[in-house]
């Protein structure tokens, strides 16, 4: 299936949840904020939530720095 992510394309395989996305991208899931269809969506329901066709996401790192 189709996500939009960050307003590029990208295929993934259906039902791979929120958690799921970050892993492939070998994000951490404490270091990243995720919007789906405008909504933020918590931290602790990353895992819960299974992505549908054309769902689109903002995924925001946060990095460390002085």
């Amino acid at each position: 299936m189709q996500l939009i992510i960050n307003g590029e394309p990208r295929q993934v395989d259906e039902g791979l949840t929120i958690a799921g996305l970050l892993g492939l991208m070998q994000l951490d899931t404490a270091r990243v904020a995720v919007e789906r269809n405008r909504d933020v969506v918590p931290r602790e329901q990353f895992s819960s939530i299974e992505l549908l066709e054309e769902d689109c996401l903002e995924i925001v790192q946060f990095v460390g720095g002085g």
